[in-house]
């Protein structure tokens, strides 16, 4: 039994003694990868301070490079009036910002440093500190609270709407007046809409659309949108308010003119607007970058040019509308007064070439009273020309708008507005006396055809007489039948030219 004790103690020594060398061996690893760990960190810590310093030298350098063509500086200065309290309000903003990302990344990277684990490193308790505390809320609170009334300051400068006694006009001459466009997005393009010479922009109804020849649902029962028309461009006269309707068709879009400082979301059933003031031409920006070394060279896509004489500001959409979102770019050309009317009189409104007698039309049995302006013009210089006449064939006036019902001497009710301008002119010219002649076609017999026309001439001069109170001495009425064609009777239109109500100035 004894025995068996000894060898049990025997063995237990051998065993401990055996976990004693293993131990001491895990404790001597154990000392070896503490000095591989405390290297790692020496090595860490340099190359964030590394790091840091480039990383902070990269941004200050590309904040220097990009400056010009990213954040508007050098000659990318606005060009509207409202445009520099945003420009002052982001350097503001940049520089109080600029101080604590400097500050947080220096901080950052030094105390990642400065901390790091080394051998005689200890875990320091801080306390709370109230001085601290209060500095790091109070700064930030004080200059918050100037970004913010700066901020609320420019916005309710920028934002503010035209004087409810501002006047919209085409052609703005004074600070009461103002011009109002409209700009609709879709994908992928805008529709813009510019007033005509009443200088309104015209009402619109969803279901109205039409995209053969109503895109924006203008109401045509709205005089206002008869004169309205429909460029490709944007062309707007510098040193005048503009005031832009903005919405949209489909999707969220935006209105955005970077040089401008105008950006405003375009949102599909909600219209909003911008008002802004263009400050600089064109050409004058363009002489801005004339100087600058990245726009003076060539344009790749025009190599006989140099980019400055090929910029323009633009247009753009700055949401993603879709896959064509880059397409909805358009130009914005800002002129002198001159430039503008020259550009105004070249455009036509929508309405007149693309509704105006089609079906779509919903005024076909109207006069619409810029046609009413225009025919007494028309019809003002046919006289005035005729005065002037030495040859007798050369004062016959052919009134053009007089028209019967088929078959009929009644004079139709649209006949009423070229009568008018006919009564205007005798009364103008007290001692004119004129003859009103009736013709027609070759169609029918001829007596007839001589019995419809003097009863038509005789209607015409019924009318001067009972409704326009000329003196019945100076009128004669004749029908001519169909003895004076002016053009053939062999086709539809020659027989619609026989077929005419025309009068001669005998005296004037």
């Amino acid at each position: 039994m004894i025995g068996l004790i000894i060898l049990g103690i025997i063995a237990l020594v051998a065993i401990v003694t055996v976990q004693i060398g293993r131990l001491t061996e895990l404790s001597a690893k154990i000392r070896g990868e503490e000095e591989v760990q405390l290297q790692i960190n020496r090595s860490s810590a340099n190359g964030l301070v590394l790091f840091g310093a480039t990383f902070l030298v990269a941004c200050v350098w590309s904040a220097l490079y990009y400056k010009n063509y990213m954040l508007g500086y050098g000659p990318h200065t606005s060009a509207s009036v409202h445009g520099a309290s945003l420009d002052s309000l982001f350097n503001w903003t940049l520089f109080f910002t600029g101080v604590v990302f400097f500050a947080t990344q220096i901080a950052l990277f030094w105390f990642a440093y400065k901390y790091r684990r080394t051998k005689t490193s200890k875990s320091v308790f801080l306390d709370h500190d109230n001085k601290l505390e209060l500095i790091w809320t109070a700064i930030p609170a004080v200059v918050m609270t100037f970004l913010v009334v700066g901020g609320l300051d420019a916005w309710n400068k920028v934002m503010a709407d035209v004087p409810e006694n501002g006047t919209a006009v085409l052609v703005p001459q004074s600070d009461e007046e103002y011009l109002e466009i409209e700009a609709t997005g879709y994908q992928f393009a805008w529709d813009l809409r510019y007033p005509g010479e009443d200088g309104r922009l015209g009402t619109k109804d969803f279901r109205l659309i039409n995209l053969g020849n109503n895109p924006l649902g203008q109401d045509w029962t709205d005089e206002k949108n008869l004169d309205d028309f429909m460029p490709g461009e944007i062309v707007l006269p510098v040193g005048r308010t503009v005031r832009v309707r903005i919405t949209a068709k489909d999707v969220l879009h935006n209105f955005y003119l970077p040089h401008f400082r105008v950006k405003m979301d375009a949102v599909p059933g909600m219209p909003t607007y911008f008002v802004f003031t263009p400050q600089v031409t064109t050409e004058e920006y363009r002489e801005r970058l004339k100087n600058t070394p990245e726009y003076n060279q060539p344009d790749p896509d025009s190599p006989d040019k140099m980019k400055w004489e090929t910029f323009e500001f633009e247009l753009a959409c700055a949401e993603l509308c879709g896959k064509g979102h880059y397409s909805m770019r358009r130009v914005v050309k800002v002129v002198e007064e001159r430039e503008y009317k020259n550009w105004l009189s070249k455009q036509q409104s929508y309405y007149k070439t693309q509704v105006r007698g089609t079906d779509s039309d919903p005024n076909l049995d109207k006069v619409l009273s810029y046609e009413i302006k225009e025919r007494r013009e028309e019809f003002n210089q046919a006289v005035e020309k005729a005065l002037t006449a030495e040859v007798t064939d050369d004062k016959v006036i052919r009134l053009n708008y007089v028209t019967f019902e088929t078959g009929s001497d009644k004079l139709t009710d649209l006949s009423k507005y070229e009568l008018e301008n006919l009564i205007e002119v005798l009364g103008r010219y007290p001692n004119m006396k004129i003859e009103v002649a009736g013709h027609t076609d070759s169609t029918g017999e001829e007596e007839s055809n001589q019995t419809l026309s003097n009863n038509r001439a005789n209607a015409v001069f019924n009318y001067l007489v009972n409704n326009g109170k000329i003196d019945a001495n100076r009128l004669t009425a004749r029908g001519y039948g169909q003895n004076r064609p002016i053009d053939t009777n062999d086709t539809e239109e020659g027989r619609s030219k026989n077929r005419r109500t025309e009068f001669k100035i005998l005296t004037q």
